[in-house]
């Protein structure tokens, strides 16, 4: 006798605690597909809508035809590794060694990732300042850390140095900073560098500074780097982006210089998570930085284009807030309407046609201010279209 017939039935998925329980479709991403579905322009996420420079394309494509195409070193390629050095300490005064405190990684994200991993164990305390990029949070989360908050005071954005003081305990580990920040365009001063110094003298706290918009400081200002500061650097990792500097976000390739004891701990985990990075565009980015003229003239090409999109917004009901750096520029709208910010920015981009970031994305609990973040890395046509859409409020 035959047995009877049966359907089978597709196994369930098993299911399992997720390490990321409070993470979703990020807001950048909702954002840009509405700015894409309602035809607006895309003053939301970070990155340019321009060119690179074609010397640096065939930079790459020609170590790519020599046969540069096999693995590099984990820590990234000698020349490039030296290059990066340099320009440290012609900018800076501090001479990274290019062997053991320099490390070639994928894109900045990877190397905060990187450095929270290599540092922060289970119940370990990490000062965060708010407003701040949203990687840092889950970040802290997968490593087992606890992210201890610091808001800055609005509406200038000003640090709080007694909050941030009365922060750190013995539990603390690790201090994010981020300057020039995103969202807000501040930038962070020599005294606010020395002020810190104060802070973490005689401590065991770690700095990880994320200076991805180091060459987008204005009005003649300098970067202040924590490498420019003895007591800092001897404590920090120090962050930065080729696809911020280059105008090549795609190409995700960054670095960290560090002290030699933190870089090998960096390493420990950079070699496990990334191992390494393309070789063709680290040759290429090697021989592209003999030239520096591409980043020096970076504050005024990018000032031009602040300086266009401020004008453009001054005889408008939004409240302009500072810029002192980045390529991103935060307006208050609280004259135009008292929607929340979500709220605003979905009807500035379904209605007005222009795409923005709500300021309160970037804080870990409900905090309305009745502030959008714009980013001006865009051609000056693209801006005027914007600004020409933006003049009907």
């Amino acid at each position: 006798m035959n047995a009877p017939h049966t359907t089978p039935t597709t196994p369930a998925t098993p299911t399992f605690p997720s390490r990321l329980p409070n993470v979703g479709t990020t807001i950048f991403t909702v954002m840009s597909a509405l700015a894409t579905q309602k035809g607006a322009v895309n003053l939301g996420q970070g990155f340019p809508d321009f060119n690179c420079d074609p010397r640096i394309v065939d930079a790459v494509s020609d170590a790519m035809r020599e046969g540069h195409n096999q693995y590099p070193p984990m820590a990234g390629l000698a020349p490039l590794r030296q290059a990066i050095s340099d320009k440290i300490a012609n900018l800076y005064g501090r001479r990274y060694d290019a062997d053991s405190e320099i490390t070639v990684t994928a894109g900045a994200t990877q190397a905060l990732l990187t450095a929270i991993l290599s540092t922060v164990h289970p119940g370990d305390e990490v000062i965060v300042v708010e407003p701040t990029y949203d990687s840092y949070l889950p970040s802290i989360e997968l490593a087992g850390g606890k992210p201890v908050f610091v808001t800055l005071e609005a509406p200038d954005y000003t640090i709080p140095f007694d909050r941030l003081a009365a922060a750190i305990t013995p539990r603390t580990r690790l201090l994010l900073i981020n300057t020039p920040h995103n969202p807000t365009g501040t930038v962070w001063r020599a005294e606010d560098m020395q002020k810190l110094e104060d802070i973490v003298r005689g401590t065991n706290v770690l700095i990880l500074s994320d200076e991805v918009y180091e060459h987008m400081v204005y009005d003649g200002a300098p970067h202040e780097s924590v490498a420019r500061y003895p007591e800092l650097a001897q404590r920090s990792f120090v962050v930065s982006s080729f696809g911020k500097t280059y105008h090549v976000t795609g190409w995700k390739v960054g670095y960290v210089a560090a002290p030699a004891a933190l870089t090998a701990e960096f390493r420990k985990v950079h070699q496990f998570n990334v191992f390494t990075v393309n070789t063709p565009m680290q040759l290429g980015l090697a021989r592209y930085m003999q030239d520096p003229a591409p980043y020096l003239d970076l504050p005024a090409f990018y000032q031009k284009k602040r300086d266009f999109f401020r004008a453009g917004l001054a005889n408008s009901r939004f409240r302009l807030l500072p810029c002192e750096g980045t390529y991103f520029q935060c307006v208050d709208y609280s004259a135009i309407s008292d929607l929340p910010e979500v709220e605003f920015a979905q009807w500035l981009t379904g209605e007005i046609g222009v795409a923005a970031i709500p300021v309160s994305a970037f804080y870990h609990a409900p905090h309305e201010s009745g502030v959008v973040r714009f980013c001006f890395a865009k051609q000056e046509s693209t801006l005027a279209t914007a600004l020409e859409r933006l003049a009907r409020l």
